[in-house]
């Protein structure tokens, strides 16, 4: 088991935003968390991350405990995120951001190799190297964003809603790379809305509905079944 997630449980305030949720993700999966707004699917992954605390559970990766490892310590581990939104830094130019994401990378020449690695995979961030990232297209500071993610060279890659915001060609786009990145070896948990989308390249999913896990299963099972199909598919 790579990650485990067991009762965990997590407050912001008097407000219960995890109520004891577990889920697990194996080597080498793509497993979808799937839920409305507010459902505790980021807090989930800022949880797995370090930047919010569980008051209960445990977090599990590669057998070491997280729970009250701080975040740039989770990093060096091989756990990136890419965050809700995007956060690309928008007064640094596209390699800027990327040398930022590389900043685990103690060898010399590695932050260099990530570097070309990330412009194979995402040729139109080579283009604009030398812009700012601010400049950049939605779709475009999405490309930044999973590349500076890629930078660390994780093994377990957090994805917070990577299709928000983006026209649905450029919606296609971005989770046919996820496919591919996950595909050469990078195991992926994924949080989004677009239940569809998610469950088209998932191997597994789990519900959550206002901090609890409410279903789990295969993809296929959560997209076959008839609650699921009502609440998120919209069918």
């Amino acid at each position: 088991m790579l990650l485990n997630v067991d009762d965990v449980a997590v407050s912001y305030g008097g407000v219960r935003a995890l109520r004891g949720i577990s889920c697990q993700v194996e080597e080498g999966e793509i497993v979808a968390l799937i839920g409305a707004n507010g459902a505790g699917k980021s807090t989930t992954l800022k949880a797995i991350c370090g930047l919010v605390r569980p008051q209960s559970g445990t977090i599990t990766y590669n057998e070491k405990v997280l729970n009250k490892m701080p975040p740039h310590k989770i990093v060096s581990m091989g756990i990136s995120q890419v965050p809700e939104g995007r956060r690309v830094f928008t007064r640094l130019t596209v390699l800027e951001n990327l040398e930022m994401g590389g900043y685990t990378r103690k060898k010399a020449g590695e932050v260099k190799d990530s570097i070309k690695n990330v412009f194979k995979r995402f040729p139109r961030l080579e283009e604009r190297k030398s812009q700012l990232a601010g400049t950049l297209s939605g779709g475009e500071q999405q490309m930044l964003a999973m590349g500076r993610a890629l930078m660390s060279r994780p093994r377990l890659l957090l994805l917070d809603e990577p299709s928000m915001g983006l026209a649905p060609m450029l919606v296609q786009e971005i989770f046919s790379i996820i496919l591919e990145i996950n595909q050469a070896g990078t195991t992926i948990l994924l949080v989004e809305q677009n239940a569809n989308m998610a469950l088209s390249i998932a191997n597994r999913a789990y519900v959550l509905e206002t901090g609890e896990i409410v279903l789990s299963g295969s993809a296929s099972e959560m997209a076959d079944n008839p609650d699921v199909r009502k609440a998120y598919l919209g069918q």
